[in-house]
């Protein structure tokens, strides 16, 4: 009986250290990736605004090549929405919509996230000149969490895995930009 105790203290001291961490990080959330891409600056821009191109690089975009995609508006600009639908739940259902552009430098959409899980990220694209061909894109994931994505946050590391796939993302936005 008293191995059975001792089992019940280490796990309700393991769930309470969990809540505690959790209580104690911040509610924003923010991801930073960059890549090097051998092009001119305003080649990258025109790609990258094109939300429909993530279809060539976007570690998520391609989890599911039988996702259900829906388009509303002009792509690469401001009000432009790629609504998807995925039985693979690691895609789930959402939309991503273009807020903002600053045009040759940012791109700034809202990404609301609907199944498995409901939230709101900020999705940002930095473009920058560095030298006449080379260009730094900058990818930035803004969002905020409440008390139980605190919890899957920190449980399963999402932040280095979120951008993992980011960094494999940028790599597949430079290797499709420099064939060109």
């Amino acid at each position: 009986m008293n191995v059975l105790v001792i089992i019940i203290v280490v796990i309700a001291v393991i769930v309470v250290g969990v809540l505690v961490a959790a209580a104690s990080t911040s509610t924003e959330y923010k991801i930073e990736r960059q890549v090097i891409i051998n092009r001119p600056k305003l080649d990258v821009f025109n790609y990258v605004k094109l939300l429909k191109n993530q279809d060539h690089y976007s570690k998520w975009v391609m989890t599911d090549p039988n996702m259900r995609k829906e388009f509303r508006g002009t792509d690469g600009t401001v009000g432009f929405i790629y609504a998807w639908e995925s039985d693979n739940k690691q895609v789930g259902k959402g939309e991503q919509e273009i807020i903002s552009i600053a045009e040759g430098e940012r791109i700034d959409c809202e990404v609301r996230f609907m199944k498995p899980f409901e939230g709101k990220s900020i999705l940002s694209f930095l473009v920058e000149l560095l030298e006449a061909n080379e260009t730094q894109v900058t990818w930035i994931f803004n969002g905020r969490r409440n008390f139980m994505a605190k919890i899957v946050h920190m449980l399963f590391n999402l932040k280095e895995r979120l951008g993992r796939d980011m960094e494999i993302s940028l790599e597949r936005l430079k290797n499709n930009l420099e064939k060109y």
